[in-house]
């Protein structure tokens, strides 16, 4: 049995389903982002297992105990908030130290587990520091430390990083990354972003209205989504409905026939999913497509073209100066062309999912 398991979890406020069935089981040591828009019900599910919000369904196991009635202090968890929670008026050390006080810890053990929960995060020498006079980086590696210390069976991480600036939330992510590898740690994370879930997390639970869509590896979710709305979330990805006319030949909606992967029988509504890396582009006297506008991003170019009525994001990498790409400008027709087995199928969602 996994470290950490959700057994047909769901939480109802009124006639409102916040979260309509979770079954995970996240096993020892395996890190878990649960990935989704906001309100997708993600927060809800991090909070049940913490025992902050109680379930209307379902049951919260940890290391095989039935923990779902259980107060937060008797779960065995510690949590980062997204808020970080610090206590302004204590210092570095009283915080970290609080949840081994509310514990009953003796002094000298709490003294030595709290210098040992900051040596991990690197925070030696600012014990006595308060809150405000530590940078946001330093104050979520109290917030770290603090739910580190009272070694817990599971580690719950509500949006650690949005509060950090881009480049400090790199940092942070690979120091949390290797943190929670080198000990060991059984965690669940939230967020909403999804280069950190890409880059943190062993598997990834894509949510949407309450529901889970999608339980895989980051390369799962990429490379093999099960609708177009993971497909969309997870990356970017050109989305284009329509229907499969015959084998390898896509009709959209526009008109365009395109090439695509081997799908189900013809007929029927469909979605072909392309991801803009996988799509070839050149200039081209008579091409079918034009290019509207083109953006350099460093290493890589993003181009927005139009194949008769179907918009097309494409993403290369940036041409060099001889590179008869780089002289093309909007409006210049192009040719676009991708392998076929690229273009993926996908059923389309039904009329009541896809709503506004």
């Amino acid at each position: 049995m996994g470290e950490l398991v959700l057994d047909a979890l769901g939480k109802r406020f009124g006639a409102s389903v916040a979260v309509e069935r979770v079954d995970l089981e996240v096993p020892q040591g395996q890190m878990v982002a649960l990935l989704g828009p906001s309100g997708c019900g993600k927060t809800t599910t991090l909070r049940m297992v913490a025992g902050f919000v109680p379930p209307s369904a379902g049951r919260v196991l940890i290391a095989g105990k039935d923990v779902t009635r259980a107060p937060p202090h008797a779960r065995d968890t510690g949590m980062v908030f997204q808020s970080y929670a610090l206590f302004p008026h204590m210092s570095v050390a009283e915080n970290v130290a609080f949840g081994l006080e509310m514990r009953r810890v003796g002094r000298a053990d709490r003294d030595a587990r709290t210098r040992e929960a900051l040596r991990l995060v690197r925070l030696e020498g600012l014990e006595d520091r308060l809150p405000r006079q530590l940078s946001g980086g330093q104050q979520q590696r109290v917030a770290l430390a603090r739910a580190l210390v009272v070694n817990p069976a599971v580690f719950l991480l509500d949006e650690p990083l949005s509060n950090l600036d881009a480049k400090l939330r790199g940092e942070v992510r690979m120091e949390i990354r290797a943190l929670q590898q080198r000990l060991g740690l059984t965690t669940l994370i939230v967020t909403h972003d999804q280069e950190e879930a890409l880059t943190m997390a062993d598997r990834l639970v894509v949510m949407e209205r309450g529901r889970v869509r999608q339980v895989g590896t980051a390369e799962d979710l990429y490379e093999r989504p099960a609708d177009p709305f993971v497909a969309g979330f997870v990356g970017r990805c050109n989305l284009l409905e329509g229907a499969l006319e015959a084998p390898g030949r896509f009709r959209a909606a526009g008109g365009e026939v395109l090439p695509c992967a081997a799908g189900p029988a013809p007929g029927g509504r469909s979605v072909l999913a392309l991801r803009p890396e996988h799509i070839r582009i050149a200039p081209s006297t008579d091409g079918p497509a034009r290019l509207r506008a083109a953006t350099y991003l460093g290493a890589q170019t993003e181009y927005h073209a139009e194949l008769g009525g179907t918009p097309l994001v494409v993403v290369r990498p940036t041409p060099g100066a001889e590179d008869p790409l780089r002289r093309i400008l909007p409006g210049d027709a192009v040719s676009l062309s991708w392998d076929p087995s690229a273009a993926r199928l996908l059923p389309a969602a039904p009329h009541d999912e896809r709503g506004a």
